[in-house]
């Protein structure tokens, strides 16, 4: 066994005599040593509840014959850190995570390991570490959240952005949010909606990394205690017959988690965080190959906050493999891989049937023909903008307006709220990527001030920062190059008139050429944001390529 190196022989002694410090004893010694990554912890709504599925698989794996061992991972809540400095702080902690669970991973030697994530970097980072270190490993989330309701409606943290915003506009009053603020966020779990947690728990499922129902099978169900149990025990089976990360995260199973991301209609994260699992797999997965997929897969799904349906909703009608058992119709998979099952995906999702046609669509009735997901370049992104095209109501699929230029996202909310946005603009956000926030920010708060103004089927925005799961209309992140490497979303200037075609694939800025010119050559960089800390360091790891993962996409 690989935790030999510190359980067996006379050089060992020593390694043993601490593992006497930790009460185990002569039995627990000679079975494999399984590490359990706890994400629990008490400031995250979807963390809270991963002490009991922690417990859950410990019994798992200690049933199925092996020794588990738990350690901790850090989890931060994006919602709570929406809006201020900590959103700096969120997309880093992915590598923060991943690096330390490498760290624990291999100084201990563990034979196997669950990782038990839930939310938006944790599950992401947790899939880099298990790509990386590459021994026997399941993953089991804490499982969503269940929606809330108000006013007999169900609704989730988007529609709590959004009152806010329906607040500043003057359509609701404080009662009005108040009792938004007391019912969205009802139970336990990572948000209710397609959120970016989701997404990542839904595409574990698909890469062949979790069990059937790991993306959503609610946080409050015991169903998901006795998931964590199977975990547990499963990853004893991958011991034993030595089944990697690295055997079932291959390029076709990453295919496969494309594919299934644009009929779910997944956060535009997705497309930050595949192409960094995939990297340490040693998989090259380049976002441009998000449209080729796109063009042949139907969107099926229209979760909120593209919808009206929830991740509770996606659970009753069969939940990933159902959607998946849908795409194999049109021969949309690879069926032939390996997962964490011990079975290919073909055998995982044969008899996974739709059981409600209107929270999953039939592959012959989609709600679209295309997927979820699509990646736009044109002369304002030569490398890429991002959108969830699956969340952008019809009328703004083909826009062109003037461009209302801030550079943070606190003075564009400002004058969202201020009544300075009108019908038609294009609101444009820099210097908010990696390197120039630096951290990346995610932008649900301007989309929401937006949508709750009642703009969001007339107002577009762009930015070089990245948008949440939960933001919809017409909203393009990811704009690459970043403004704080003289990308061209750093030229644009105050009235420039936008174009952006969805249905195209274009994003552009209407400048002429010896215009363009004039302002590169007038264009100096921008002081850093942040000179001092671990973001200063990371925004340095960024610009080396340290961090290539972070974005191949802000190159």
């Amino acid at each position: 066994m690989r935790s030999d190196a510190v359980r067996k022989g006379m050089q060992q002694a020593p390694h043993r005599s601490l593992f006497n410090a930790l009460g185990h004893t002569e039995e627990e010694m000679r079975k494999p040593l399984i590490g359990i990554v706890s994400s629990y912890n008490e400031i995250v709504p979807g963390h809270m509840n991963l002490d009991k599925i922690v417990e859950a698989v410990k019994l798992g794996v200690a049933m199925a014959g092996g020794t588990p061992v738990v350690f901790p991972a850090i989890a931060v809540c994006d919602g709570i850190a929406m809006g201020h400095i900590g959103m700096k702080y969120s997309l880093v902690t992915r590598d923060l995570i991943a690096d330390s669970t490498e760290c624990m991973a291999m100084a201990h030697q563990f034979d196997g390991l669950v990782m038990v994530p839930n939310c938006d970097k944790n599950v992401p980072g947790l899939l880099m570490a298990a790509a990386r270190v590459n021994i026997p490993t399941v993953f089991v989330s804490g499982g969503p959240m269940l929606a809330g309701r108000v006013k007999g409606e169900k609704r989730s943290l988007s529609s709590m952005f959004e009152a806010v915003g329906s607040y500043a506009a003057g359509t609701m009053d404080e009662n009005d949010v108040l009792e938004f603020e007391n019912k969205v966020c009802p139970t336990c779990g990572s948000c209710s909606g397609m959120y970016t947690a989701n997404s990542m728990n839904c595409l574990t499922e698909a890469l062949g990394m979790g069990l059937q129902g790991n993306g959503t099978i609610p946080a409050v169900y015991s169903e998901r205690i006795k998931l964590a149990k199977h975990a547990g025990m499963k990853v004893m089976e991958l011991v034993e017959k030595d089944i990697k990360p690295r055997d079932i995260m291959t390029e076709k199973a990453f295919q496969n988690a494309l594919t299934v991301d644009m009929a779910l209609g997944c956060s535009t994260n997705s497309m930050l965080h595949l192409p960094a699992i995939a990297n340490e797999a040693g998989v090259e997965l380049n976002v441009d190959i998000a449209n080729e997929i796109s063009s042949r897969t139907p969107n099926l799904c229209h979760l909120a906050p593209a919808g009206y349906t929830y991740m509770e909703d996606l659970n009753e009608a069969g939940g990933v493999y159902a959607v998946m058992n849908e795409l194999s119709k049109k021969n949309l998979l690879n069926l032939d891989i390996m997962t964490v099952t011990g079975k290919t995906v073909g055998e995982n999702i044969a008899n996974c049937v739709n059981k409600d046609p209107e929270t999953i669509r039939p592959i012959d009735n989609p709600y679209s023909e295309t997927g979820g997901i699509a990646v736009l370049k044109g002369n304002l992104a030569p490398d890429s903008g991002i959108v969830k095209q699956s969340a952008v109501v019809p009328e703004m699929l083909v826009h062109e307006g003037p461009a209302r230029v801030f550079h943070c996202e606190e003075d564009a909310i400002a004058a969202i709220k201020g009544g300075k946005i009108v019908a038609g603009d294009v609101v444009v956000i820099r210097y908010e990527g990696p390197k120039g926030g630096p951290g990346m920010r995610e932008m649900l708060n301007p989309t929401s001030a937006i949508a709750g103004m009642g703009l969001g089927s007339s107002v577009a925005l762009i930015t070089d920062g990245r948008f949440s799961g939960a933001s919809r209309g017409a909203s393009i992140g990811h704009v690459s190059p970043e403004a704080a490497v003289g990308g061209p979303i750093a030229l644009v200037e105050e009235g420039d008139l936008i174009k952006i075609n969805i249905k195209e694939k274009t994003l552009d800025f209407v400048v002429s050429d010896e215009e363009l010119a004039r302002r590169k050559a007038a264009w100096t960089p921008r002081e850093p944001k942040v000179t001092t800390g671990y973001l200063a360091r990371y925004a340095t790891m960024v610009t080396s390529g340290d961090k290539g993962a972070v974005l191949k996409a802000n190159k």
